[in-house]
């Protein structure tokens, strides 16, 4: 960190990122060099001027970057003010070696849909506490990623496959406290993870995870209702601690799990 640049950096508990990082640069530049990671970078604030593979691009909000592995870029702001910015660093292999080629041809995306299931990544990363909704959300921006490198993006909507999604349902039913991941619930149901949670989404009108949380609050539910006390069913019920547990109970019920023992 130098001058006024404000730096976040931290690796989260999650297969196949290497590293997030959040930044503030009013007056950075930096200097040619590469990364062994796929970068993923979305600007918040500002505009960013990079030279890939020694032709210039520019990167503004509206648009998703995606830098390969090994190869020299560098980058500075557009604007006097600098620039803010959110990186994910992916494991090599997530993409694959063979459409390097095609990200350095074109490294810039404007897709909003891409750009939002980024934003909503960086969120449940800086939480840490969603791991079945953080591996949905890279499944699909990792599918949408790759629909870009192949130059066939298609409407995320489809065909409705409900044998897949109650299939899906069942596994996650058997598995409240102790969760699944995706790629274990991929192995049981015989899917592909990406199309897991479209298929769960398009029947149940929302994600994978946001049903497993509302299977743990009810859990929880019956737990105090025995008595428990909110700290002890928090861990019964799945729930990564008792804030955890509060404030998917308050965004759920209304209120907090004391309070509805009370009433």
């Amino acid at each position: 960190m130098s001058g006024n640049a404000e730096v976040r950096a931290w690796r989260p508990a999650l297969s196949g990122v290497v590293e997030v990082l959040h930044a503030h640069f009013p007056s950075h530049a930096y200097p040619s060099h590469t990364h062994d990671a796929w970068t993923v970078l979305i600007v918040d604030e500002g505009a960013v001027r990079y030279d890939l593979d020694h032709r210039e691009h520019g990167l503004a909000q509206a648009q998703v970057s995606l830098l390969p592995p090994n190869v020299p870029h560098d980058g500075r702001s557009v604007r006097p003010e600098g620039f803010r910015k959110r990186v994910l660093y992916l494991e090599p292999d997530r993409l694959g070696d063979n459409v390097i080629g095609a990200a350095v041809d074109q490294p810039e995306y404007v897709d909003p849909v891409l750009r939002h299931r980024i934003h909503q990544l960086h969120g449940v990363l800086r939480d840490g506490r969603e791991e079945l909704e953080a591996q949905s959300r890279l499944t699909l921006i990792e599918e949408r990623l790759r629909q870009h490198l192949r130059r066939d993006v298609t409407d995320p909507r489809g065909r409705r496959d409900p044998g897949v999604a109650r299939r899906l349902r069942d596994v996650i039913d058997g598995h409240v406290p102790a969760g699944i991941t995706l790629e274990d619930a991929s192995r049981l149901v015989h899917a592909h993870p990406a199309y897991l949670v479209r298929a769960f989404s398009r029947e149940y009108g929302m994600p994978p995870h946001r049903y497993l949380t509302g299977r743990r609050v009810d859990l929880a539910r019956r737990y105090l209702l025995d008595g428990h006390p909110p700290a002890e069913v928090a861990t019964l019920a799945g729930f990564y601690d008792q804030s955890h547990l509060n404030r998917h109970f308050r965004k759920l019920l209304g209120v907090t799990p004391a309070s509805f023992v009370r009433r």
